[in-house]
């Protein structure tokens, strides 16, 4: 353990990590953790509008062109090199696979070729990460509400890297929920910041959409039935010649999604008897979700978080300080860290 406690830079850490999971080619600079020297992000987003949603062979190809600048500008912004790195943290899952192996494949090289010890991070727990950044003062434990396009769960925060999952989603994420939802109104891609953006011109009760709660006690989700309900709705509408007013589907199917999020996760909370509760993943920068639940928490007793916008959405700013904290936790990978498109949080690597 005392070589983990032993950084070139004068008794503080620098991290380079590296993100690809999807369709954001990110790099980025750390010091001891939290204070991020650069983060940045190469997005995909203007490419992937077009076909509505993610090409998977698209994105690899876009992550191989840019990764080699993206991280060579996240040291130039640093004003370090990569001598100066003690440790690489690289996203290995959840994600697409071919665009994980472009970060992971880079990850590795550079470890090998300088002799720096590598620190696979999953992605999940970036995003959590993102709210060490952005609050300076918080330490676990806390619960956690991560959401994001793939990814809705429910989490207890024991410790640094260590945690227990309340619930999950059974089918849909809740920014998969948005993207349908957003595609079959044809608003484009991507859903999320669009419904919640035309939301704001929208009554939420014009239409009363279902709320999921599922069993009793139970801090799972499910979506899937509330996309299918507006999709029903759109076309029984079309089916009459019924004109639709979007912004009113909008924020009525944005206002069932955030009743149900709001109401699990204070409940979650209260279980478990923490003071504080923060949001974490790229739907953590709805406003709508933000402004509801500071108001129904802070109304039961509990602290709100959220980071910005930025680190909401895939950075490897995020997987750094998830990266800085598994390294001093002893959690160093070898070199046969492969892409687990499935990965859980909490497995082992």
């Amino acid at each position: 353990m005392s070589k983990l406690l032993s950084p070139k830079n004068g008794g503080f850490f620098i991290t380079l990590a590296i993100e690809s999971s999807c369709d954001e080619t990110s790099a980025a600079v750390l010091k001891n953790g939290r204070e991020v020297l650069s983060n940045i992000i190469s997005s995909q987003i203007d490419v992937h509008k077009k076909f509505g949603g993610v090409v998977p062979e698209v994105a690899s190809r876009k992550h191989v062109e840019n990764i080699d600048m993206v991280i060579q500008e996240a040291l130039d912004e640093a004003h370090v090199t990569l001598g100066d790195v003690d440790h690489i943290g690289v996203t290995y899952g959840p994600g697409l696979v071919g665009a994980l192996l472009v970060g992971l494949s880079t990850a590795k090289a550079m470890a090998y070729a300088t002799n720096t010890p590598l620190v696979g991070v999953n992605h999940i727990e970036g995003h959590i990460c993102a709210n060490y950044i952005e609050h300076r003062e918080l330490k676990p434990p806390f619960l956690c509400l991560v959401v994001s396009g793939g990814h809705t769960h429910l989490v207890y925060v024991k410790d640094y890297g260590d945690y227990d999952i309340l619930g999950r989603t059974r089918d849909d994420a809740v920014g998969e929920a948005f993207d349908k939802v957003a595609r079959a109104m044809g608003l484009g891609y991507p859903g999320g910041p669009i419904i919640d953006d035309i939301s704001k011109n929208g009554n939420e009760k014009a239409m009363t959409f279902p709320r999921i709660y599922l069993e009793k006690d139970q801090f799972d989700f499910s979506f899937s039935g509330l996309k299918s309900a507006v999709l029903n709705y759109l076309n029984s509408q079309k089916q009459k010649d019924i004109p639709i007013k979007v912004e009113d589907v909008a924020a009525s199917f944005q206002a069932a999604v955030i009743e149900v999020l709001v109401n699990k996760t204070i409940k979650a909370a209260k279980l478990k008897a923490v003071d504080t509760i923060v949001v974490a993943g790229g739907v953590a920068a709805n406003s709508q979700l933000r402004e509801v639940l500071k108001e129904e928490g802070e109304k039961e007793g509990f602290c709100i978080k959220y980071p910005s916008t930025k680190l909401c959405t895939d950075n490897a700013a995020m997987i750094g300080c998830a990266a800085y904290y598994n390294y001093l936790n002893g959690l160093i990978s070898d070199l046969y860290l492969n892409a687990i498109p499935n990965l859980k949080l909490g497995e082992s690597r």
